[in-house]
Formats: C-alpha cells, structure tokens, sequence
C-alpha cells in the first residue's frame, strides 16, 4: 500500500485518479482549493484517508498546503494533476503574477520544494506541452500580447522541464510526466475522444507499481507507454532557467538532492 497525494482531486482526472488509487487499496489524499470542494471530493471519493485545502493561484496558500501535507507525515507518491486552462484572459493572482503560470507551475514548483520527498512524483502535462515556447524572459506575459492557449503549452512544457529537473537533481526520486490525452474533463470539453478513465491510469501506474516500465525516471508518458517530449525538456540549462525563475518568484529555492 502507497500514501499518496492527488492535488486536483475534486473533480475530473485527479478525482478518477484518486478513485483509482483507492481501489487498490491505497491510502489517498485528496486536495481541493476551498473547503467546499474539499467536501464535495471527500463525498465523490468516502475512502480517502482525507482531504487537504490550498488554493495553488496563492504561493501563501501553497505553502500552507505543503505543510498541512508535511503534518500528515511522509507520502510515498505526489501526483501533481492541478491545473487551469487557456480560455480566458490574463488574470493576476493576487501576488501579482499570472494565472495559468502560477497554478501550473509555480504550485507544483513550491510543493515539490517545500515537500518532504517521496518516492516518486507524477506531473500532468498535455501534448500541447510540444508548442510551448522554453523562452524563461517572459514568463509574466507583461511584454508580449497574451495568448492564452500559447501560455497554457508553455505551462505544459515547463511542467515536463521540472519533472525531468527533479529526475536529474534528485536521482533518488523517480520523477515522470504524463501526457493523459485530449479527454473530456472541463478543460477538454465532452466531445474530447481520448479515454478519460485511461489518463487517470498512467498517473496511478507511475505513483504505485513495481512494474519496470513504471520504475524509471525523467520519461514522459501516454497511456503507459513512453512518448517523445518537447527536447528542451531535457536541456539542462532550459531546466536550471525554471528553476532559477520560480526561486526567484517564490523566495523558494530547489533543495539538494
């Protein structure tokens, strides 16, 4: 049995996730952004050992969710499926800082750094991840014209970057991305044609199986089986620029491996 943590899980894949996971015979927490939907994913999944409140758009609120997750003790995956789409206008949090960029990135960012490490940890990303620009100059769209589904691929695409520097920083951590397909969550819309039960499988395979393809690290994967990712994704330098960024927007720096 694996403690493992669902951030999202009020609805959607990270809810089907957690479903999942307690199936099996996993010991689940669930996280929402209020305690509203904490309610409401405690009701969609009763067999959660329980269910934690941060809203990722705040990094105050992050934090307090990384040491609420501390507090329960260890987890032995982190599935960090949280995140915003692209149809929308640019929005400030109020930090100041741009929405999609923030929730994306910047929260899983700060849990991964702020976590006791587990073993493993599982990033959703999107094939859209394969436009997303590596450029770190702008990350706060404040000279460029916004584009919404251009900000979303970046997020994607820096998501992907941070799983493969977490592998390469913390070689004791197996640390992968997971691209679940176009599915019919409310980001995806209900005609999306990709399985939605199937999305929710890979993250639970990588948090939780003793299979070989499972066990490995700094790998993207759809439907259980290893895709190509966007090749700055294992650039070094694009990885230390990420993480240089979120330190400097976060006053949180990487841990050591």
């Amino acid at each position: 049995m694996s403690k493992v943590l669902v951030t999202g899980s009020a609805d959607g894949l990270g809810r089907i996730a957690a479903q999942q996971l307690v199936a099996g015979g996993h010991e689940v927490y669930l996280h929402a952004r209020d305690r509203r939907r904490a309610e409401d994913a405690l009701n969609a999944t009763p067999r959660a050992a329980g269910a934690l409140v941060g809203d990722l758009a705040s990094v105050g609120r992050t934090r307090a969710l990384a040491e609420s997750a501390n507090a329960t003790g260890r987890f032995d995956a982190v599935i960090h499926n949280a995140g915003v789409g692209y149809r929308g206008p640019r929005v400030e949090t109020g930090d100041g800082l741009e929405h999609v960029f923030a929730i994306n990135v910047l929260a899983p960012y700060l849990l991964t750094a702020l976590m006791t490490p587990p073993d493993r940890l599982v990033y959703l990303t999107s094939g859209m991840h394969r436009g997303g620009d590596p450029n770190t100059s702008d990350l706060q769209w404040r000279r460029r014209r916004w584009n919404g589904g251009q900000a979303y691929s970046d997020s994607k695409l820096f998501d992907v970057v941070l799983a493969f520097a977490v592998a390469r920083r913390w070689p004791g951590v197996l640390s992968n991305a997971v691209e679940p397909g176009w599915v019919a969550t409310k980001m995806g819309g209900p005609g999306a044609p990709d399985d939605l039960a199937l999305g929710a499988d890979t993250q639970v395979w990588l948090a939780t199986s003793d299979d070989p393809d499972a066990t490995v690290s700094g790998r993207c994967f759809y439907h259980r089986r290893p895709t190509s990712a966007h090749r700055a994704a294992s650039d070094p330098e694009v990885q230390n620029r990420l993480i240089d960024a979120c330190e400097e927007l976060t006053g949180v720096a990487f841990p050591e491996g």
